[in-house]
């Protein structure tokens, strides 16, 4: 029975990200809604509610992986599989997902502190000189001053989602009793 109840719960986790995902697919048609996305927040809740972390980092990557394709397709109307900064992109959604499964204790205080992980890990490793500045420390410093108002964007998306998925999750679980975690009833 309890393996029923974990294959149902991580059922319902994957819908909720996949849920929350579509936001980033339909962002792509909204210009200003640039880099508010639900990314940061997908990557803690997975790495939060996953009792078997590995698959935390494997839904979480894939759904980055396919909505990357998605959106690369609607935008350019050809299927690519990587861009400039892919693997420092993935690499920062690794570390989200970890921040998430350090948080042993969900609650408003400690899902807007763990918010604040995703956008700053997104912002050291993916705003890279690139070709607009000098590859050297000081053009790294203006290219992360060029990302500010997009970060922005990033941490309102991270909060308003995580404000989402988490609530939702938790409000699911007070009605769902399949959704508890069965270590937690014990305690």
């Amino acid at each position: 029975m309890i393996a029923k109840d974990n294959n149902t719960r991580n059922l319902f986790l994957i819908v909720l990200i996949i849920v929350a995902a579509v936001f980033r697919v339909l962002a792509v048609y909204i210009p200003a809604l640039s880099n508010f996305t639900p990314v940061g927040a997908i990557a803690l809740f997975g790495g939060v509610y996953f009792k078997e972390k590995w698959k935390g980092y494997v839904v979480v990557l894939a759904t980055l992986f396919f909505t990357d394709i998605l959106i690369n397709y609607l935008r350019t109307s050809t299927i690519t599989l990587g861009y400039t900064v892919t693997f420092w992109v993935y690499v920062s959604f690794i570390l989200m997902v970890w921040v998430g499964s350090l948080i042993k204790k969900v609650n408003v205080q400690n899902i807007l502190l763990a918010s604040t992980a995703p956008v700053l890990i997104h912002w050291l490793l993916t705003d890279f000189p690139g070709d607009m500045y000098p590859h050297t420390l000081a053009g790294y410093g203006q290219s992360l001053v060029a990302a500010i108002p997009f970060e922005y964007n990033l941490v309102y998306g991270t909060l308003v989602f995580s404000a989402i998925l988490f609530g939702g999750f938790e409000l699911a679980k007070t009605k769902y009793t399949v959704l508890q975690d069965k270590k937690q009833l014990a305690l």
